[in-house]
């Protein structure tokens, strides 16, 4: 019997790919263009397997049309926002994703959002780059500094406990809401807020790690906004659609919002440019989990939930 085939449909790490080559028959693009609906209905026919980025929309219109071949859906992240969850499973299509292995990373990112919107890293560049650096004075480019700062976290599962650690060796003061409070192990001395509302009125520093749900979609709106203490800096690392970007765009004209540091959009890719006329925004491609180690050990655990389900075992991250 044959290799399984399987399609792989983004340029993958190369380490990944040299895998895959090995154990499967692999179909891959090296344009490295984003799947359409079109793609893969088609490419079902033709595979067994596919590793699919966030990029890739599994709806269930789409679904509806897969052929009967293609028989597990690896993703390559951890969310799975684009893939219509119920549809798949009543098609017995198995879907997997990759826990525990882009936490450290994303709160890297997040990290670094959170510092260069406090301290205006976009105008600081931007001065120094354009070559209008030509004085210096005490007021220049004041902002807001993090060591005693009260971080609200949205959101601690991997990637928002990671991020706690980290903020943690900046001496902030870390609270966060989440569906169910930490064990005191994990929480490490974080205070819960069972109210989101609570949480929002003590963040000087506020970062998004939730998943987009239905109930979670434009949950950072106007009125939830209007709680956070004034001057407050916004971080989201999660996905762009947690966010009402009209809300944060008026908040951050009026000064309620001091400062923002976004990694996700609800356009994709694009983003929102509005955006752009503010200087005290700083902003990334969604490229939270862009390291060499990262993109390696993703790869490498699509590839480890498809040699799980292709031996006939349940995949060790099947959703």
């Amino acid at each position: 019997m044959g290799k399984p085939v399987i399609w792989i449909t983004r340029q993958l790490s190369d380490a990944t790919l040299n895998r895959a080559r090995r154990d499967y028959e692999v179909i891959w693009d090296p344009a490295d263009a984003p799947g359409s609906a079109e793609d893969i209905i088609a490419m079902s026919a033709r595979v067994d397997g596919m590793i699919p980025c966030h990029s890739e929309h599994f709806s269930a219109n789409v679904v509806a049309q897969l052929d009967p071949r293609l028989k597990i859906i690896a993703n390559h992240s951890v969310g799975v926002d684009h893939c219509d969850l119920p549809s798949l499973k009543a098609r017995g299509i198995v879907v997997t994703n990759t826990p525990g292995v882009l936490s450290d990373a994303t709160a890297e990112l997040a990290l670094m959002l959170m510092l260069g919107a406090a301290r205006h890293a976009v105008a600081g560049d931007q001065l120094v780059r354009s070559g209008q650096w030509q004085s210096w004075s005490p007021a220049m480019l004041v902002g807001k500094q993090l060591s005693g700062a009260r971080l609200g976290i949205i959101g601690m599962g991997g990637v928002g406990r990671a991020f706690a650690r980290k903020a943690r060796g900046l001496d902030m003061e870390i609270h966060y809401h989440n569906r169910r409070p930490l064990n005191p192990e994990e929480e490490a001395g974080a205070a819960y807020h069972a109210d989101l509302d609570d949480l929002l009125a003590v963040s000087d520093f506020l970062s998004l790690h939730c998943p987009a749900t239905p109930e979670t979609v434009g949950l950072l709106n106007a009125a939830r906004l209007a709680r956070l203490p004034k001057g407050c800096v916004i971080v989201n690392t999660a996905r762009g659609n947690l966010v009402d970007e009209a809300a944060l765009l008026e908040a951050l004209t009026s000064g309620h919002v001091g400062a923002a540091g976004l990694d996700c959009f609800v356009t994709e890719p694009g983003g929102n440019p509005a955006f752009a006329a503010h200087d005290n925004v700083m902003m990334m491609p969604h490229v939270g989990s862009a390291t060499v180690a990262t993109r390696d050990a993703m790869g490498f655990k699509a590839l480890d939930n498809l040699d799980h389900f292709f031996r006939g075992e349940t995949p060790p991250d099947q959703l």
